[in-house]
């Protein structure tokens, strides 16, 4: 049945588990809704053609073959988490970590029970529909689900799932970072030092903005935005927000609530962005809205490039009705719209928002989680479709 955990069970032995033997499937199985075994077989690496490894299971002393659950993992992932992988599933890396196209991602998928992306593979509903039918699994390295088409997942039966809560301190971290870079004109004081262009030093020279005691908005106030508005406080600034609905007040400390976000755009010296892309967000930063900020704002973007008009901002930036913007996501990454990079009033980064070792680690370890819980016969904590 379509989004139902499916598990393996033995005809000979129905209703045992087959988890002591650390067989996957177990000889003689067929599909049933119960646990899942999940192997503890040693690991053999196989040779195979080019920069793509896949590792395999010895045979068991009794001579009986020994199959873990077999992922894709489509890029190279922290040391630690491909050790995990490497003792608990049949994978295949991407040892060389170039980008799949959709070709050859879906003829890695070939036999794979799982695939663990990022959001660098997009799974359009034209890829999901092509899967084989061995992929049961979707198992993200990341928070943001927009690169997996999930309707077209749920109508294939595949499970779905992502890594929330676990990035939300490095994302606001960055969150800061662009607010004080884009405000404080840090990339362009910085490469004056670097060119030897710093020649003398004036009350008007690289006069910025300061944001102590200004007012942020807060666009998205899930976990990441409930953790940089504190963040955003450490600068006693007032904290404004926009949400789908309303946070109890234990969780506001005091923040102004706007069910409205073209009403609050007009109190911020500072908006930061912290929602999903969605069919209903992409492009919602345009340029009526833009218009709607205060003289001199400043825009900051953590979460995903879909949300702005690029046009919109650029004019905004160019026609001195911004200050700044601090961007770590772009429409068309790597790289995003080239006309930003020639601003001086924009404070870029390559979208390295989860960028720390304990954060990606983390998105690692709670991506094994998941795929542990789902061949492990239980619901995934992080399912999402």
């Amino acid at each position: 049945m379509a989004g139902e955990l499916l598990s393996w069970e033995s005809e000979k032995t129905r209703g045992e588990r087959s988890v002591a033997s650390g067989v996957w499937p177990p000889a003689g199985c067929r599909w049933r809704r119960s646990g899942v075994p999940h192997g503890s077989a040693r690991m053999l690496e196989a040779p195979v053609r080019s920069n793509v490894r896949v590792r395999r299971d010895k045979q068991s002393k009794g001579g009986h073959a020994m199959a873990k659950p077999s992922i894709l993992v489509t890029r190279r992932l922290p040391e630690k988490v491909q050790a995990r992988i490497a003792r608990d599933y049949a994978a295949e890396f991407n040892d060389d970590d170039h980008i799949f196209t959709s070709d050859e991602l879906l003829r890695r998928c070939a036999g794979k029970d799982a695939v663990l992306p990022c959001h660098s593979e997009h799974f359009t509903a034209e890829v999901i529909d092509q899967l084989p039918d061995s992929v049961k699994i979707i198992a993200n390295f990341s928070v943001g689900v927009d690169h997996v088409d999930l309707e077209a997942a749920t109508r294939r039966g595949i499970v779905v799932t992502n890594t929330p809560d676990v990035l939300s301190d490095a994302t606001a971290e960055i969150a800061l970072l662009l607010t004080l870079g884009a405000a404080r004109r840090a990339s362009e004081g910085e490469r004056l030092v670097r060119s030897g262009g710093w020649k003398d030093w004036s009350p008007s020279f690289m006069v910025g903005t300061q944001v102590t005691g200004k007012t942020v908005g807060i666009v998205g106030m899930g976990r990441v935005g409930q953790v940089a508005a504190q963040r955003f406080r450490g600068f006693d600034m007032q904290v404004r927000y926009h949400n789908r609905s309303r946070l109890d007040p234990a969780k506001e400390q005091g923040a102004v609530y706007h069910p409205d976000l073209d009403d609050l755009l007009g109190h911020c010296d500072v908006v930061s962005l912290h929602c999903p892309a969605t069919a209903d967000s992409r492009g919602m930063v345009n340029a009526d809205r833009l218009a709607r900020m205060k003289d001199g704002a400043i825009l900051v973007n953590t979460a995903r490039g879909a949300l702005i008009d690029d046009d919109a901002l650029l004019e905004a930036l160019t026609s001195g009705k911004f200050a700044a913007a601090g961007l770590d996501v772009f429409n068309g990454e790597p790289g995003g719209d080239p006309r930003y990079r020639e601003l001086e009033n924009v404070f870029l980064l390559p979208h390295i928002g989860s960028a720390t070792v304990d954060t990606r680690n983390a998105m690692g370890d709670r991506a094994l989680d998941n795929l542990d819980s789902f061949f492990g016969g239980r619901e995934p904590g992080d399912r999402v479709a």
